[in-house]
């Protein structure tokens, strides 16, 4: 008998429900101990007695991804090549490979079934996830993130988003030679973060904005005391002995201990910081980005989600107002004072990501932000200068 000769999804089922009971009297068993309970489970069971060795350890692994994995999908999780793993319901499973998106023959056995994998999954980790709190996010201990949202939220079944982390640590130079970047515009930059030139980065989901971040991390002084602040922690900084890492906690089921991004970077404002790193602004905390700024910590980097560099401005002035009793004007002007250099990063319909966009913010015009754009990429190619810095007194010493 082969693995084609019997029905794998009946036979599992059987065996969860046998591991299941024989886990009422166990503790919180390690995974090394869930795994002894169900080769014991299927060395007895009746169904499996004739299977072959092989067919015998296929069962188990799958039997062990329904209860602490995420089952049918697991073999996209360990698939290196796959950067992005979307759920969208038990028989519509999508995955991004090389930038492009393809949709995989794997599927569930129904809603129930990828309900019951993803909520073991979570609660494996803590993280509250049912008919009370229908939407979680998780961060995986090799870094990854996960997004889920249940019904009756989403009506169609379950949703599972997954970022996978790779594991790969760029460089400038790679960045380059994949034509991220141009040389010129990365000479550029690197030397905009040793001279402690605040850098704003933005562009849609998933357009590189966190790799960019890291690589030009890379570059600060190893002598600095550096802070970062993050919803999910995901920057790798190299290099950096006098290193803070701080991560947001979402509150408890009973809707207390959260702490956010914006009470973090209050708190890092009493470290002591050369430079605060935030790996995303989206909300009210803005306006302790922007306070930080203005108050000594040149040099900062953060990133958000944006079309444009002027509309990055645009929407952060409007973020800062829902936590600010600050005017309009004043704070264009803090904003127009407190970030240097706005990079824009976009991801093309074939997948590819480059920079397409290098402004220098200057002096607001009355109730304009005013932009000189540096570089400019529009077709994907490469980044070419557009316009005189010398102006910002940077000198280049990045090597190539």
């Amino acid at each position: 008998m082969n693995r084609s000769e019997f029905d794998t999804t009946e036979i599992k089922e059987k065996l969860i429900y046998y591991v299941l009971s024989v886990l009422r009297t166990e503790s919180d068993p390690s995974d090394d101990r869930l795994k002894e309970i169900i080769s014991e489970v299927i060395g007895i069971d009746k169904n499996t007695a004739e299977l072959p060795l092989e067919d015998k350890r296929f069962l188990a692994q799958n039997v062990f991804n329904s209860l602490r994995r995420l089952d049918v999908i697991e073999p996209l999780m360990e698939d290196p090549s796959v950067t992005e793993i979307m759920v969208n319901g038990p028989d519509k499973v999508f995955y991004e490979r090389g930038g492009k998106l393809y949709k995989s023959d794997i599927r569930f056995k129904d809603a129930e079934s990828l309900k019951t994998v993803i909520s073991c999954f979570f609660a494996n980790r803590n993280r509250p996830l049912n008919e009370a709190n229908p939407i979680s996010d998780l961060r995986l201990p090799d870094g990854s993130r996960a997004n889920c949202v249940l019904p009756p939220v989403a009506p169609d079944g379950p949703i599972v988003t997954i970022r996978k982390f790779t594991g790969i640590s760029h460089d400038i130079v790679t960045l380059i030679r994949q034509g991220f970047i141009s040389e010129e515009a990365a000479r550029f930059l690197c030397d905009c973060v040793k001279n402690k030139k605040t850098i704003f980065l933005c562009g849609g989901t998933g357009s590189g904005k966190t790799t960019f971040l890291n690589v030009l991390s890379s570059f600060i002084p190893s002598s600095e005391r550096v802070v970062t602040i993050e919803d999910s922690a995901e920057l790798n900084l190299k290099g950096i002995d006098n290193l803070v890492r701080m991560e947001a906690r979402l509150p408890g089921p009973d809707g207390s201990g959260e702490v956010n991004i914006g009470m973090m970077i209050r708190a890092a404002l009493r470290m002591r910081p050369d430079r605060i790193i935030v790996g995303e602004v989206r909300g009210s905390e803005s306006a302790d980005m922007m306070h930080a700024l203005n108050t000594g910590h040149r040099g900062s980097l953060s990133t958000a989600h944006a079309n444009s560099c002027l509309e990055m401005l645009e929407r952060l002035t409007g973020m800062i107002m829902a936590g600010s009793a600050l005017p309009y004007d004043a704070i264009m002007t803090q904003l127009s004072m407190g970030i240097d250099i706005m990079v824009h990063i976009t991801r093309d319909r074939n997948g590819r990501r480059y920079v397409d966009e290098i402004c220098s913010v200057l002096p607001s015009k009355g109730k304009d932000f005013n932009l000189k754009h540096l570089f400019r990429n529009m077709r994907g190619d490469n980044c070419e200068r557009i316009c005189d810095i010398e102006e910002l007194k940077i000198t280049c010493s990045y090597q190539g």
